[in-house]
């Protein structure tokens, strides 16, 4: 009875899934409408960062575009709020991801990435590395994000460690592209202000391009 239950909710959520494709909300979460989105954001008035992080939860859940609402947040609500919003978003959105995959839907998610190269590389990295594998494929484009978040549900790893350090490590990546976002948007052209923001941006960028080299010089992280 409790594996119907579990199908049943399983197919609701593939269906919830195909509608959002066939709908093209897929296509819609895009960078070509940003516009449209943060005027839509806009619309929600004080309501609009809820609305906003609840976007990137559902996101998260439903495999929608995860950069440009990334993007959005810093254009609607500028450099600094616009990172910490969708930290806090992502934040939110990855661990319930992991929660579907762990506690809600694990028999059906299993079947699907047991075998994935993906779920097998995080599942030795995580009994071989621990924390660190972690932190490899956050900061490192490595595996698609949300592809990620259920992963990680199905790995031996704590929810609370895998909750802490994924926001931890997903901070450079945000900001990288947050604090770009917002300063252009902003219309100040080359303040003092946007010249930090970008500079700290630029800061972030380089920081993540040198990661790889980094752990491949440490022999932290290597190709199978």
């Amino acid at each position: 009875m409790k594996n119907k239950k579990g199908s049943a909710i399983f197919i609701a959520f593939l269906t919830v899934i195909f509608m959002l494709y066939r709908g093209g909300v897929f296509d819609y979460i895009s960078l070509e409408n940003i516009k449209e989105l943060k005027n839509w954001i806009n619309s929600f008035g004080v309501l609009g960062p809820l609305v906003y992080m609840i976007l990137y939860i559902v996101a998260c859940i439903f495999f929608l575009p995860g950069l440009p609402i990334t993007v959005l947040g810093g254009i609607v609500f500028g450099p600094l709020m616009g990172t910490i919003y969708t930290v806090i978003g992502a934040s939110l959105g990855l661990s319930s991801a992991f929660l579907v995959a762990r506690y809600l839907f694990r028999e059906p998610i299993e079947k699907k990435f047991s075998d994935s190269l993906i779920f097998q590389r995080i599942d030795q990295g995580v009994k071989k590395q621990g924390w660190r594998i972690l932190m490899t494929t956050r900061l490192v484009p490595i595996f698609p994000f949300n592809v990620q978040n259920y992963v990680y549900g199905l790995t031996g790893i704590s929810f609370l460690q895998y909750w802490i350090l994924s926001t931890i490590f997903i901070i450079p990546g945000t900001a990288a592209y947050t604090l770009s976002a917002g300063a252009i948007a902003s219309g100040e052209g080359l303040s003092t202000k946007n010249l930090a923001y970008l500079g700290i941006a630029a800061f972030c960028f380089v920081f993540i391009s040198l990661i790889p080299k980094f752990l491949k010089k440490n022999e932290k992280f290597k190709e199978k």
